[in-house]
């Protein structure tokens, strides 16, 4: 994970809100744990006192992530977000070909009591909406847009898997905690004492773009995060290797 010091990677920032690309690896909150566990709302509230949480992403998922910076602002966007105002765009790698250009998951979710901190699908669960568009298709994955709509608990991870298309890596929703250009090369050797490093070993999912309405001046507010080197190498194998 990149140092301390460079975690709060600023996009946009006025007197309001303050809109992040999160890095893999940092919490957005305290880790209920783990009160050492480095989170962006610790660093934040370190350097401006008092921050306010809008939303979260995963520890493992990168990119744009939004927080209020006074109580009036946190209201507006929670409102906005309740509201289903807010478009909350995320790219991820996923599992197996997706022959459809586009697939709308309407799956209810509910958290598996079997398994702390997991959800589940099940008609008893809360309503959970995800749009799913094909960007770019290899032999065995596939890179997708993910408009969601709701913004339950783990949503896109479990709707993919329900689908039968898990994320590329996700040891809990899927099959594999890491990936390796030897899944995809053919007689990829190693020189004699070398390790293979992975290309990736976090959850295949970036936060790539967000829109709302600007808490005070009401102007539409648009933003988007960078991949970063990991995702982006992945990519860029896929497509070495593993092109359609």
């Amino acid at each position: 994970m990149a140092k301390k010091k460079n975690l709060i990677d600023v996009i946009y920032e006025d007197d309001f809100i303050l809109v992040l690309n999160k890095h893999a690896g940092c919490l957005t909150i305290p880790d209920r744990y783990d009160k050492s566990a480095i989170n962006l709302y610790d660093l934040l509230t370190k350097k401006y006192s008092k921050i306010y949480t809008v939303h979260r992403l995963d520890k493992d998922t990168s990119g744009v992530i939004v927080f209020a910076k006074n109580a009036e602002s946190h209201r507006n966007l929670n409102q906005q977000f309740q509201d289903l105002k807010v478009t909350k765009i995320y790219h991820a790698v996923i599992t197996g070909y997706v022959s459809q250009d586009e697939l709308v998951i309407d799956i209810p979710l509910i958290e598996d009591l079997r398994y702390k901190g997991q959800m589940k699908p099940s008609a008893r669960g809360k309503e959970s909406l995800t749009v799913l568009k094909v960007i770019n298709r290899f032999r065995n994955s596939t890179l997708v847009e993910l408009n969601l709509v709701t913004g339950r608990h783990h949503q896109i991870r479990v709707h993919c898997a329900a689908i039968g298309h898990p994320l590329l890596v996700d040891e809990i929703y899927g099959k594999s905690s890491e990936f390796k250009v030897s899944y995809l090369k053919r007689n990829f050797k190693l020189k004699k004492g070398e390790q293979e490093i992975p290309i990736i070993s976090r959850i295949t999912m970036h936060s790539k773009t967000i829109k709302f309405l600007h808490p005070v001046s009401g102007i539409e507010m648009y933003f988007e995060a960078d991949y970063p080197k990991d995702f982006e190498a992945l990519i860029e194998i896929l497509n070495k290797y593993s092109h359609t």
